[in-house]
Parts: C-alpha cells; sequence; structure tokens
C-alpha cells in the first residue's frame, strides 16, 4: 500500500519527451531548458538528460513520422512535476510525453 503523498515530499522522476521531427535537433536542447528550469527554479534536481536523437516513431503522430527522443531523470516535488507536465503538454513542437515517478 502507498503512503499518502505530502507536498513537502521530494520523489524521483523520469520523462520521456518526444519533439516535433521536423524541427532541428539542436532547437530541443534550449527549448527543454525553458522548461526544467520549472523543476530547478522550485529546489528540484535535474540528474540526467539524454538526447537519444531524431527516431523513427512506431506510428504517425499527427501525420510526424519521426521525433526527437529526450529522457530526463529529476527529483522535485510532485507540484513541481505536475506543473512541468502542465508546461510541457502545452508546447506545440512536443508530440508526446510521459513522465515516470520513480521509488525514492
Amino acid at each position: 500500500m502507498s503512503k499518502p503523498n505530502t507536498a513537502g515530499n521530494v520523489h524521483g522522476y523520469e520523462a520521456c519527451i518526444i519533439f516535433d521531427g521536423a524541427m532541428d535537433e539542436k532547437k530541443s536542447v534550449p527549448l527543454l531548458e525553458k522548461y526544467l528550469d520549472v523543476i530547478k527554479s522550485d529546489g528540484g534536481n535535474v540528474a540526467k538528460v539524454e538526447n537519444w536523437g531524431r527516431r523513427k516513431l512506431a506510428y504517425e503522430i499527427d501525420k510526424k513520422a519521426d521525433g526527437i527522443y529526450t529522457i530526463v531523470n529529476f527529483e522535485c516535488k510532485s507540484a513541481t512535476s505536475d506543473e512541468f507536465a502542465r508546461r510541457i503538454g502545452l508546447e506545440e513542437r512536443v508530440l508526446r510525453y510521459k513522465i515516470f515517478r520513480g521509488d525514492k
């Protein structure tokens, strides 16, 4: 049974973000940094960012056949993670994203 979450708990997260493959790969890095500032400004820690580069999608998303994959490991409060997800979800150049919560 999981413990109830309080506002002060810090958890580990992993986010998989797929940027639009039509954009330049170099432009995805500063775009991602803009959203990672949400985590950093609230006292969170970005542990690792892995840029996997451009890859073919398993199926088309919005008539696009490829995307730029990025994996981010970070620690923050659950409210901060929710705000990060809200903002990244509003970005037009993000095709898909998924945030997983770790065991910490």
